[in-house]
């Protein structure tokens, strides 16, 4: 797991949105869509549409990523707190 990839999960234990991500780690959009799209190829995160919807369907972070919400899975809780 990367620095970043950590430092991501890290603000994952509750739903985060897009914005939020941004502005707490004050990262690019492009860094922080990249990020995203690895911790999500991992299975270490979920995407939701919005709040109340997530997204069983595969997520298009890179294209549509900036509208979406966040939340780490139990798979993504363990890599993090096991590192």
């Amino acid at each position: 797991m990367s620095d970043d990839e950590y430092e991501l999960l890290d603000e994952l234990y509750f739903l985060q949105s897009f914005a939020y991500l941004k502005g707490v780690l004050n990262w690019e959009e492009e860094k922080l869509l990249a990020n995203l799209q690895r911790l999500y190829e991992k299975g270490w995160i979920k995407c939701y549409s919005s709040p109340d919807e997530e997204i069983f369907a595969s997520a298009s972070i890179q294209e549509s990523g900036t509208e979406y919400f966040y939340l780490a899975t139990k798979k993504g809780l363990l890599s993090h707190t096991t590192l």
